[in-house]
């Protein structure tokens, strides 16, 4: 059943459907396909079993401490399991990765075994596809699967930064929703999508976000043309423009070391 929500546009077309749970879930139409933002950050494009995935920033951990901020080096890890519940759940014979999926060019070398294995182990389980991005473009052949600078597939665009093509599935910003409440504010991981394009948020497990009224995010939905989807615990839940807020960090600091922070 099509429903209208309040501050969302109306020409981006929203489905409510009820789970085997019983848990309302929301799904977005792109180029006539349905597609399904999940709460742990992935999409699922059932029609042709494709899970969507974005900057899972394999390593971002080690690379930090070759500079000499020491951070927990448990995010690759953490990272993967994310991966692994999503591919182990919903069964995809296609999994596309949208660029940033390693933090540098040298981080699989830093992988732990481990970590390779289960890399491994998931690039064989399905047609993996790494979309080159801004952090890896020349993601590793030895871990398994195959790279491409653009994918294009039936009505869909897959890149890692996004333009202003149509039909396009995007990462690279970490968009992340500031959601006005009666009982304050939360701040989340999100979804973006409009009539023309949709950016997934990022996955990896150390990486930062960007509010989604920054200009570098605006500036891709024109006329306020934006359905935001923020994901919560159990499920992605809908939520309304007019509840959005800035962060007060922008006015602090300024785009540019927000930039840095989202993509860093």
């Amino acid at each position: 059943m099509l429903f209208r929500l309040t501050g969302v546009p109306t020409q981006v077309k929203i489905l409510s459907m009820v789970a085997q749970n019983q848990v309302d879930t929301v799904s977005v139409i792109l180029g006539g396909e349905v597609l399904r933002p999940l709460p742990e950050g992935g999409l699922w494009w059932a029609r042709l079993k494709t899970l969507i995935v974005s900057d899972l920033h394999f390593e971002k951990g080690s690379s930090y401490a070759r500079h000499g901020q020491m951070l927990p080096p448990y995010d690759t890890a953490a990272t993967l399991a994310i991966v692994e519940k999503l591919v182990a759940r919903w069964q995809p014979e296609r999994v596309i990765s949208l660029g940033d999926s390693f933090h540098d060019g040298k981080a699989d070398q830093r992988l732990a075994d481990t970590a390779i294995a289960r890399i491994r182990a998931l690039t064989q389980a399905a047609d993996w596809i790494w979309v080159e991005g801004n952090h890896d473009p020349d993601p590793p052949q030895h871990l398994g699967g195959r790279a491409m600078s653009v994918l294009r597939s039936e009505e869909l665009v897959f890149r890692h930064e996004p333009t202003h093509e149509r039909n396009e599935i995007s990462g690279h910003l970490h968009p992340v929703a500031k959601v006005a409440g009666r009982a304050g504010t939360i701040r989340s991981r999100c979804f973006i999508a409009s009539s023309a394009r949709l950016i997934m948020p990022a996955i990896g497990a150390y990486t930062g976000g960007l509010n989604i009224l920054h200009d570098a995010v605006t500036r891709l939905f024109p006329d306020h043309d934006m359905a935001v989807y923020v994901m919560g615990r159990e499920r992605t839940y809908s939520v309304a423009t007019s509840r959005l807020r800035p962060d007060i960090r922008a006015a602090r600091t300024g785009a540019r070391s927000l930039g840095a922070a989202a993509n860093g």
